[in-house]
């Protein structure tokens, strides 16, 4: 019982960062209508930019000011590339978008290296906040989920708000929200920008839970996809759901050391047509099926439900 709950908390602390991730581009996608394929690549670069200035400054600093040079950087991106290519269509940004995130991965590489960096936790947050079955939770991932549910409290109060208003009014009618003298391009420029940031605040908690290195924006490009077309496009309710649903799901198939073959025939299922009980794939663990987890799921819901989990926004 402590195995699971211990396995349980982990799950909903990676849930917790891939929704902070996740968020943004559920911001920008969602409510631009923009598919930010490098997205992924403002989180690697807010957990880069934390790992120089935490090397000055310390981390508490590198909270604050990395993901905010993270969405200053979107911004100038969203000012100066995407605003010339919103009237050409969703190729456009789509390809635009794709090619930043490969400048950036090479910027990376020439910045910092192309291996790995010594980005670590806190010192005030490095221990085990308590024990269960003789295994440590550790303080820093209280730490990240408190910050990713101040997030989600944050971004619904907003959008409940004159703010919020003023933001879905520029964006679903924006002729009118201009004749009532708003600023529509820059609306849409700091949407892109706080959806930048959100990312880098991801960068900065989840580098030190994973490994801050080039390949860590690849890692996370496909789930966050994966969060929000399921969780409903422009859904912060169904991201959320989504991100814990899949973090809990990976965590628990991740310690799941049983053969597919195995847990057929435990669940009753003595055959399956065309394929034989000694076959390679039925011979692969649970364990090793964990990544594709959330593919299963988005392939799941797009066929059982096409509309999403998420019915409403």
């Amino acid at each position: 019982m402590d195995f699971f709950a211990i396995s349980l908390l982990n799950g909903l602390s990676y849930g917790l960062l891939l929704f902070m991730l996740s968020a943004g581009l559920t911001l920008i996608f969602g409510q631009m209508g923009v598919p930010d394929l490098a997205h992924a690549s403002f989180y690697m670069l807010g957990a880069y930019l934390a790992y120089s200035v935490s090397l000055w400054l310390g981390f508490w600093v590198a909270l604050v000011l990395a993901p905010l040079a993270v969405g200053a950087l979107g911004g100038i991106f969203e000012r100066f590339a995407l605003r010339r290519l919103h009237r050409s269509g969703p190729d456009a940004p789509l390809l635009a978008t794709f090619g930043l995130s490969l400048i950036v991965f090479e910027l990376v590489q020439r910045v910092w290296g192309r291996g790995a960096v010594d980005y670590r936790v806190p010192a005030l947050l490095d221990r085990p906040l308590f024990w269960m079955m003789n295994t440590p939770f550790p303080a820093y991932r209280v730490f990240v989920m408190g910050v990713a549910l101040g997030l989600l409290a944050l971004l619904w109060l907003l959008m409940r708000t004159r703010v919020g208003l003023l933001v879905t009014a520029s964006l679903t009618h924006p002729r009118m929200a201009e004749a009532l003298g708003h600023n529509v391009p820059l609306v849409l420029t700091l949407v892109f920008a706080a959806g930048c940031s959100v990312a880098g605040l991801a960068g900065v908690l989840g580098g030190l839970v994973f490994v801050t290195e080039p390949g860590m924006a690849l890692s996370m490009t496909g789930l966050m996809f994966v969060v929000v077309v399921t969780g409903g496009v422009g859904s912060l309710s169904g991201a959320f759901g989504t991100s814990l649903l899949i973090g809990v799901l990976q965590t628990l198939a991740v310690s799941v050391d049983v053969s597919v073959a195995t847990l057929l025939q435990s669940l009753g299922v003595g055959y399956v047509a065309g394929i034989k009980q000694d076959h390679a794939l039925l011979r692969l663990t649970v364990s090793q099926l964990a990544p594709t987890l959330p593919y299963w799921l988005l392939i799941l819901v797009l066929v059982c439900r096409p509309r999403s989990l998420s019915c409403t926004r």
